[in-house]
């Protein structure tokens, strides 16, 4: 049984355009390639933050909708997003 996903996550302002892109095709590409498919992916916008996370005082929020039958994308994002560099936090949601 397929279900919705929300994914949010926040880039690091520093990130350049270019490196922002790449960063979020490799890990749009990281979902498909697990068998997820992706409805949409977008940027929110940048934002100012409560308090620091990471030595930055804002980020650029991106989110996106995916639709999965099994949790293999999903780990595997989750796995890889705590790992890299360009992202501060992120948030998987049932919808």
């Amino acid at each position: 049984m397929e279900k919705n996903y929300e994914i949010t996550y926040i880039i690091a302002p520093n990130l350049d355009d270019a490196a922002k892109v790449a960063l979020v095709e490799r890990f749009d590409k990281i979902l498909t390639d697990n068998g997820a498919e992706i409805v949409d992916s977008k940027d929110w916008s940048k934002r100012r933050f409560a308090y620091e996370i990471g030595g930055f005082n804002e980020g650029i929020y991106h989110v996106v909708n995916v639709k999965a039958s099994d949790d293999a994308a999903l780990s595997e994002f989750d796995r890889l997003s705590k790992i890299a560099d360009g992202i501060l936090r992120h948030m998987i949601v049932v919808r």
